[in-house]
């Protein structure tokens, strides 16, 4: 098993971790009186999401994309980077924390963390991971497309869970 494999497996079990994370965070948010928004557009997250992880790996190997230090070592850095900044988030929001768009009334806008910088943040990770993985062994069709489809994915998302963010107490 090459390296990169190892670190796309790595990513994949990452992501059910994640998963084990939002099933916790939504049954509290339901538990609490939360309302979920947008859930059209969920599996389309998750079809995409796993099609990341799916395109890395058959491009690199199918058209034995080679490992390119100058962008590769660079790019690690930046996946790595985000796998911190998604978990930055998760810890920031605690409980709240899922992969879908639910708001328990009454609860204020978490501001701390990085929230206290972006509204965000976790949106700012899927796109450097979504650019970087696939690009730190030069697959670099997969990250195109991938982040072309995360760009309309992510405008549907964000209109969907700021009018939902808009519903929620002041903080």
């Amino acid at each position: 098993m090459s390296a990169y494999t190892l670190l796309v497996l790595l990513v994949a079990a990452e992501r059910l971790l994640e998963l084990v994370a939002a099933r916790r965070g939504a049954r509290w948010s339901f538990a609490r009186g939360g309302t979920e928004f947008g859930a059209g557009h969920y599996p389309v997250m998750v079809l995409l999401h796993t099609g990341l992880l799916a395109g890395c790996l058959a491009e690199v190997h199918a058209a034995g994309r080679p490992f390119v230090p100058a962008l590769g070592w660079p790019m690690l850095g930046l996946a790595l980077a985000a796998q911190a900044l998604r978990w930055w988030c998760v810890g920031t929001l605690g409980p709240r924390w899922n992969t879908r768009v639910i708001v328990v009334p009454g609860l204020p806008l978490v501001d701390r963390g990085p929230y206290r910088v972006l509204r965000h943040p976790n949106y700012l990770a899927v796109v450097v991971e979504g650019a970087a993985l696939p690009l730190v062994h030069g697959a670099w069709l997969t990250a195109l497309c991938f982040s072309l489809a995360n760009a309309a994915l992510l405008a549907v998302r964000l209109r969907c869970e700021n009018a939902a963010l808009a519903t929620a107490a002041p903080a």
